[in-house]
Protein backbone atom coordinates (compact mmCIF):
# COMPACT_ATOMS: atom_id res chain seq x y z
CA UNK A 1 0.00 0.00 0.00
CA UNK A 2 2.93 2.33 0.68
CA UNK A 3 4.26 4.40 -1.47
CA UNK A 4 8.56 4.93 -1.90
CA UNK A 5 10.51 7.59 -2.31
CA UNK A 6 13.32 8.09 -4.96
CA UNK A 7 15.65 6.28 -2.32
CA UNK A 8 13.54 3.20 -1.88
CA UNK A 9 12.28 4.74 1.53
CA UNK A 10 8.81 3.90 2.42
CA UNK A 11 6.57 7.40 2.54
CA UNK A 12 3.86 8.24 4.89
CA UNK A 13 0.68 8.29 4.51
CA UNK A 14 -2.37 10.36 6.21
CA UNK A 15 -5.10 8.97 6.91
CA UNK A 16 -8.78 10.02 8.32
CA UNK A 17 -10.08 10.24 11.09
CA UNK A 18 -12.27 6.97 10.73
CA UNK A 19 -8.57 5.19 10.61
CA UNK A 20 -9.11 5.02 14.59
CA UNK A 21 -11.95 2.77 14.45
CA UNK A 22 -9.80 0.24 12.90
CA UNK A 23 -7.41 0.99 15.66
CA UNK A 24 -10.30 -0.49 18.09
CA UNK A 25 -10.83 -3.49 16.31
CA UNK A 26 -6.80 -4.20 16.03
CA UNK A 27 -6.69 -3.55 19.80
CA UNK A 28 -9.12 -6.04 20.39
CA UNK A 29 -7.04 -8.49 18.85
CA UNK A 30 -4.04 -8.13 20.65
CA UNK A 31 -4.36 -11.46 22.01
CA UNK A 32 -3.15 -12.59 19.00
CA UNK A 33 -0.03 -11.14 19.36
CA UNK A 34 2.83 -13.67 19.22
CA UNK A 35 0.77 -16.41 18.00
CA UNK A 36 0.78 -18.13 14.53
CA UNK A 37 -2.51 -15.58 13.55
CA UNK A 38 0.01 -12.40 14.20
CA UNK A 39 0.38 -10.92 10.97
CA UNK A 40 2.40 -7.95 11.80
CA UNK A 41 4.68 -9.99 13.68
CA UNK A 42 5.74 -12.21 11.02
CA UNK A 43 7.62 -8.82 9.12
CA UNK A 44 11.18 -8.74 8.94
CA UNK A 45 11.45 -5.80 11.47
CA UNK A 46 9.47 -7.86 13.92
CA UNK A 47 11.61 -10.75 13.40
CA UNK A 48 14.57 -8.77 14.08
CA UNK A 49 13.19 -6.94 17.05
CA UNK A 50 12.74 -10.46 18.87
CA UNK A 51 16.28 -11.45 17.52
CA UNK A 52 17.64 -8.17 19.42
CA UNK A 53 16.45 -9.50 22.86
CA UNK A 54 17.97 -12.83 23.04
CA UNK A 55 20.97 -10.82 21.90
CA UNK A 56 20.81 -8.29 24.87
CA UNK A 57 20.13 -10.89 26.91
CA UNK A 58 23.05 -12.75 26.10
CA UNK A 59 25.23 -9.30 26.53
CA UNK A 60 23.77 -8.74 29.64
CA UNK A 61 24.58 -12.05 30.42
CA UNK A 62 28.50 -11.52 29.88
CA UNK A 63 28.42 -8.01 31.08
CA UNK A 64 27.45 -9.88 34.85
CA UNK A 65 30.24 -12.57 34.16
CA UNK A 66 33.07 -10.03 33.02
CA UNK A 67 32.02 -6.80 35.48
CA UNK A 68 35.34 -5.13 37.24
CA UNK A 69 36.37 -1.95 38.02
CA UNK A 70 38.03 -1.29 34.54
CA UNK A 71 35.08 -1.89 32.51
CA UNK A 72 32.57 -0.80 34.43
CA UNK A 73 31.89 2.63 32.44
CA UNK A 74 31.69 0.50 28.78
CA UNK A 75 29.23 -2.05 29.96
CA UNK A 76 27.31 0.77 31.40
CA UNK A 77 27.31 2.39 28.43
CA UNK A 78 26.54 -1.45 26.28
CA UNK A 79 23.78 -1.91 28.24
CA UNK A 80 21.94 1.13 27.63
CA UNK A 81 22.97 0.99 23.32
CA UNK A 82 19.24 -0.39 23.23
CA UNK A 83 18.09 3.46 23.89
CA UNK A 84 19.72 4.59 20.46
CA UNK A 85 17.76 1.99 18.26
CA UNK A 86 14.71 4.13 17.75
CA UNK A 87 12.52 5.05 14.80
CA UNK A 88 10.67 2.88 11.91
CA UNK A 89 11.57 1.34 8.89
CA UNK A 90 14.68 2.76 6.94
CA UNK A 91 15.20 5.12 10.27
CA UNK A 92 15.48 2.01 12.83
CA UNK A 93 17.39 0.04 10.13
CA UNK A 94 19.95 2.49 10.23
CA UNK A 95 19.89 3.23 13.78
CA UNK A 96 20.68 -0.72 14.42
CA UNK A 97 23.77 -0.09 11.42
CA UNK A 98 25.15 2.52 13.66
CA UNK A 99 24.16 0.44 17.05
CA UNK A 100 25.74 -2.53 16.17
CA UNK A 101 29.48 -1.21 14.83
CA UNK A 102 29.24 0.65 18.16
CA UNK A 103 28.40 -2.65 20.17
CA UNK A 104 31.30 -4.40 18.55
CA UNK A 105 33.73 -1.94 19.31
CA UNK A 106 32.65 -1.56 22.92
CA UNK A 107 32.30 -5.28 23.28
CA UNK A 108 35.82 -5.11 22.04
CA UNK A 109 36.76 -2.60 24.51
CA UNK A 110 35.25 -4.36 27.72
CA UNK A 111 36.42 -7.71 27.00
CA UNK A 112 40.04 -6.09 26.83
CA UNK A 113 39.84 -2.74 29.13
CA UNK A 114 43.95 -2.97 29.55
CA UNK A 115 44.67 -2.76 25.81
CA UNK A 116 41.16 -0.82 24.13
CA UNK A 117 41.02 2.76 23.07
CA UNK A 118 37.98 4.39 24.75
CA UNK A 119 34.91 4.68 22.10
CA UNK A 120 33.00 7.44 21.99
Amino acid sequence: MAKRDEKGHLVKRRFGPSTMKLFGVLAKLKGLRGGMFDVFGKTAERRTERALIGEYRALLDELTRGLSAANHATAITLASLPDDIRGFGHVKDDNLAKARTRWAALLEQFRHPETAQQVA
